[in-house]
């Protein structure tokens, strides 16, 4: 037997949206990240749905699956609106960041939380006043201050890239 994937309506794209953030907030992201895959098959465009794919792709960063994310990236990539574009692709390398962190892969940990860094500053250049970028900043400032071995990857030297999910 031969499965096809069926194609939502454009009635049902809003709905669809609300309940993949749904399953986002029950920590499900693969669920949320098949809803996401949905709405864009049928609407290309849809801003809400590149947002919510690249937060979903970011929730699973944890899990090791090589190219997550470049994935997010590319999702987030796509949003029109330069400041959300800037500030999410930063929430990506931090996430990736505490991803790293736990794998014990402090280098690449310190490098991805640099990433993060350079764009929340410049999100907050983009949108002077705004809490977002700098609750951001200071929450990996904080781990790269004090965590013993982020403290000692910055002073130890660098590999020349980060490990992107080995």
């Amino acid at each position: 037997m031969t499965y096809a994937l069926k194609r939502l309506t454009r009635a049902n794209l809003e709905a669809a949206i609300v309940q993949g953030a749904h399953y986002r907030d029950l920590n499900q992201p693969e669920e949320a990240e098949s809803i996401c895959r949905d709405v864009l098959d049928a609407d290309g465009e849809n801003q809400h749905a590149w947002k919510l794919l690249g937060l979903a792709m970011t929730d699973q960063l944890r899990t090791g699956r090589v190219g997550l994310l470049e994935e997010a990236i590319e999702a987030f990539e796509r949003l029109t609106e330069e400041y959300e574009r800037v500030y999410l692709v930063g929430v990506a390398w931090e996430r990736a960041a505490k991803a790293h962190l736990e794998r014990n892969e402090a280098h690449s940990a310190v490098t991805a939380f640099e990433h993060a860094l350079g764009l929340f500053e410049k999100a907050e250049g983009m949108r002077p006043g705004s809490a977002d970028p700098v609750l951001r900043w200071n929450r990996c400032v904080r781990l790269l201050s004090s965590h013993p071995e982020l403290r000692a990857a910055i002073h130890a030297p660098r590999e020349d890239e980060i490990h992107r999910g080995d």
